[in-house]
């Protein structure tokens, strides 16, 4: 699959004002899905609707405004019905904060998260 020309995200090649604001971003998404798993490019591959279509049906019923995360979710659905999406968020805690403060302990768990003691972060 071509995915420059497949994701293609001008205004001249987007319609719609939804459609527009999203179109960038769940392009890069589904890119990263592809990436990550090749028989989900397969499936877009497959599929025989456009990027426009996809967009089209993320769109559909939105008001006002919709998450990131359900953007994602949609256009994922839209291609392939029994797939998820799961949205980890992650903190970096080890940066220069200009603290004055000793830096809060960290530890590493096996699963490679961040832990932090919540004792640390009270000031008794």
């Amino acid at each position: 699959m071509n995915r420059e020309e497949y994701f293609q995200t001008s205004p001249s090649k987007v319609s719609g004002k939804i459609q527009k604001a999203i179109a960038s971003a769940t392009a890069a998404a589904l890119e990263s899905f592809c990436d990550q798993e090749p028989e989900f490019e397969q499936a877009i591959e497959q599929s025989g609707k456009t990027f426009q279509d996809c967009l089209n049906a993320v769109a559909d019923g939105v008001g006002s405004s919709i998450s990131d995360i359900e953007v994602y979710r949609r256009a994922v659905k839209f291609y392939f019905s029994t797939a998820t999406v799961s949205f980890i968020m992650q903190i970096d805690l080890s940066g220069d904060n200009g603290a004055t403060k000793p830096p809060i302990t960290m530890t590493e768990s096996s699963n490679d998260t961040l832990s932090i003691s919540l004792d640390d972060l009270l000031d008794f």
